[in-house]
């Protein structure tokens, strides 16, 4: 019986695992996404703290847990990827004592080494304008992927799209060309209206004349990948690179909805529209982007004036 104890009790901070991802979805509506990141940290723990059962894992100290966090730092985790880390931790011990058999939340007070200067990166106008200014025929078969990568990567930037919002796009749902308009889905099931600017409308028009050249029969899918069903996250990754290294710019997909923030703001300075557009639940999240603007300006300000320019 004792060498079955072990196993047994794996299969209960399993079941408690479970439990707690099961309610992340039916609650708060987590996406598939955050899930998927939830259940990693979660193995992570168990990994990191050595234990081998619900008990254990309920009678871990802050001690215990602020180890792990070096742990996880001295692997070369960035101290987001910690935050991040911790913060799952935070909301599954949250749930744990729920039912009050868990006097006290073990990493309450733990915190993530502290952050240097990760602001998220973003092209600059210029280089978005070069990136999307390429120039693609459009009469050949062959470059119907082309075509389709251009409308693509418009969207994303134009409307400040999450990369899971825009592949998931249908063509008779969500986007209203006439309108100028895009509506998604994003975190937690919120939805949201954005508009589209006028090189997005002309690139997707131009892909939406083509799109049955790769499309499936009955795929409604808005962007497809060359064996015609819906094109996945990954596919959308490797084509923006491809794109991008004939610029020399090293870039991912994320990249454009940072620089679709950061250029909005630098525009119009206005923060709350900023924050409805990328269906940020919090403002502070959102307020990222005003550094980003303000290093901008400070840029400027000490390449032109006569008094911050070193000799």
């Amino acid at each position: 019986m004792d060498a079955q104890e072990p196993a047994s009790r794996d299969n209960e901070a399993q079941a408690a695992i479970d439990a707690f991802l099961a309610t992340q979805a039916h609650e708060r509506r987590a996406s598939p996404h955050t899930l998927n990141a939830y259940r990693r940290d979660l193995a992570l723990l168990l990994v990191l703290s050595g234990v081998d059962s619900l008990a254990a894992l309920k009678a871990l100290a802050a001690p215990a847990i602020r180890r792990c966090a070096m742990q996880m730092h001295g692997r070369g985790r960035s101290p987001r990827s910690i935050a991040r880390t911790l913060s799952a931790w935070r909301s599954f011990y949250r749930w744990l004592g729920r039912d009050g058999q868990l006097p006290l939340n073990p990493c309450i007070g733990v915190r993530p080494p502290k952050r240097q200067g990760d602001l998220p990166k973003t092209l600059s106008v210029e280089q978005a304008a070069a990136l999307f200014d390429q120039e693609t025929p459009v009469s050949d078969h062959d470059n119907v992927l082309e075509v389709r990568d251009r409308a693509m990567f418009e969207l994303f930037y134009s409307s400040g799209l999450r990369l899971a919002e825009l592949v998931s796009l249908d063509c008779d749902a969500g986007l209203d060309l006439s309108a100028g308009e895009v509506t998604v889905t994003g975190k937690r099931n919120k939805t949201r209206l954005i508009p589209v600017g006028a090189k997005a409308q002309t690139a997707l028009q131009i892909w939406l004349a083509r799109r049955s050249e790769l499309a499936d029969a009955g795929e409604m899918a808005l962007f497809v990948s060359q064996r015609g069903r819906r094109i996945s996250p990954r596919m959308v990754e490797l084509r923006l690179v491809r794109c991008a290294q004939r610029l020399g710019i090293n870039i991912h997909p994320h990249m454009l909805r940072h620089s679709f923030a950061s250029h909005m703001l630098q525009s119009s300075g206005d923060l709350r529209a900023v924050q409805e557009m990328l269906g940020h639940a919090s403002i502070s999240t959102t307020q990222v982007y005003t550094h980003l603007d303000f290093q901008h300006l400070s840029k400027v300000y000490d390449a032109a004036h006569p008094r911050a320019r070193k000799k």
